[in-house]
């Protein structure tokens, strides 16, 4: 991928947006296989729309009956979630998914000594991003409120082909692109927030302030401040959407890690740096189910003690709520913070797509 180089990151030498490949070596086997590879996946990709399909009919339009009583409303939407997610996540391979609870020096918490990770209404959980399926795992789990960056409409020119708004950078080569600001957020769906992984923040003229939707919110809400997925080989420049000193105060601050195994010749990556331009991410989901071995995920969860909003959180008064996050993340992920933000990723796909042409 030498003509992707432009996208490699100076200080780390990682490329944090192509899709990850196996390991060369034979693959024989794996090719001999994909005839009944591929009827698996269609199997299992159907099973897994018909549960879409499902969430729609159930959980977004037969429980608003429920909606006056809020309460109950939500118990019930996070209940047909969770079942459904859960199911989804039991077909493509997911069988279990391991979680965490560590310290920012990488030490696991004794599971006596642990306490629970129970976000409430306006509390905030920060994580990287890199596929749709721990949108997946988070709504099972949490049942969050989910949040997509917007930029301004006279931010930058929208780019031609990724019908993200993106910016049209010209950049030497392993040079970061400039910052652009995130002016707010959009309240999205579980099924909006799939589709749009993988995509770059929009352009947008209706949004929110991060203290605005919490202040109201009935649920936790996901920040996700790479504003983009990356492969999972490091971390994104992260965007300045927290503009607050730390420690936190007034509501608690959960931050989480995901980390993905690399793919192997039977195994495609679960990352979705780059997504599809019709149905996403269907392509990305049937590569998956063609996988006839268990998929692996694993969560790190950061304890509490060790959060922004602890009051034994040590910090200097100048040190913002981002800058602090992505520390974290990076410790407790052992992944190493790359200097390229969501603005390259833009100009890789309008790159991308132009070469697809």
């Amino acid at each position: 991928m030498e003509k992707f180089s432009n996208y490699r990151d100076a200080g780390t030498g990682i490329q944090p947006f192509l899709k990850p490949l196996p390991p060369g070596g034979s693959e024989v086997l794996a090719q001999a296989t994909l005839p009944l590879r591929y009827f698996l996946a269609a199997l299992r990709t159907a099973l897994v729309l018909v549960l879409a399909l499902a969430y729609i009919v159930i959980v977004r339009l037969a429980l608003l009956i429920f909606y006056p009583i809020r309460p109950l409303y939500d118990s019930l939407a996070h209940l047909g979630t969770a079942i459904l997610g859960r199911s989804a996540l039991f077909i493509i391979g997911l069988f279990w998914v391991p979680v965490d609870q560590i310290t920012k020096k990488r030490k696991a918490v004794p599971k006596n000594a642990q306490v629970p990770w129970n976000p409430k209404a306006g509390d905030i959980i920060v994580s990287n991003w890199v596929s749709w399926i721990e949108l997946i795992w988070l709504a099972i789990r949490f049942n969050p409120i989910f949040v997509l960056p917007a930029t301004s409409p006279i931010a930058y020119t929208p780019g031609r082909r990724t019908g993200t708004g993106s910016a049209n950078i010209q950049q030497t080569a392993r040079t970061p692109s400039p910052r652009i600001p995130i002016v707010g957020f959009r309240q999205v769906s579980l099924l909006q927030m799939i589709t749009s992984t993988g995509h770059v923040p929009r352009a947008s003229s209706s949004f929110d302030s991060i203290e605005d939707i919490r202040k109201t919110a009935r649920r936790p809400i996901v920040v996700f401040p790479e504003c983009t997925t990356s492969n999972g080989r490091g971390l994104l420049r992260f965007a300045n959407v927290f503009k607050m000193a730390v420690p936190v105060k007034g509501f608690n601050v959960f931050v989480m890690c995901v980390r993905y195994d690399p793919p192997t010749a039977f195994t495609p990556s679960l990352a979705h740096s780059i997504p599809s331009n019709f149905l996403n991410p269907l392509v990305h989901l049937f590569s998956l189910a063609a996988s006839p071995s268990p998929l692996s995920i694993s969560i790190r969860l950061l304890s509490l003690s060790d959060s922004p909003s602890s009051q034994l959180f040590m910090a200097n008064e100048y040190v913002s709520l981002t800058e602090t996050c992505v520390a974290l993340i990076a410790q407790i992920g052992k992944l190493k913070q790359t200097g390229m933000g969501w603005e390259d990723k833009a100009s890789l796909l309008e790159f991308y797509w132009g070469k697809k042409r």
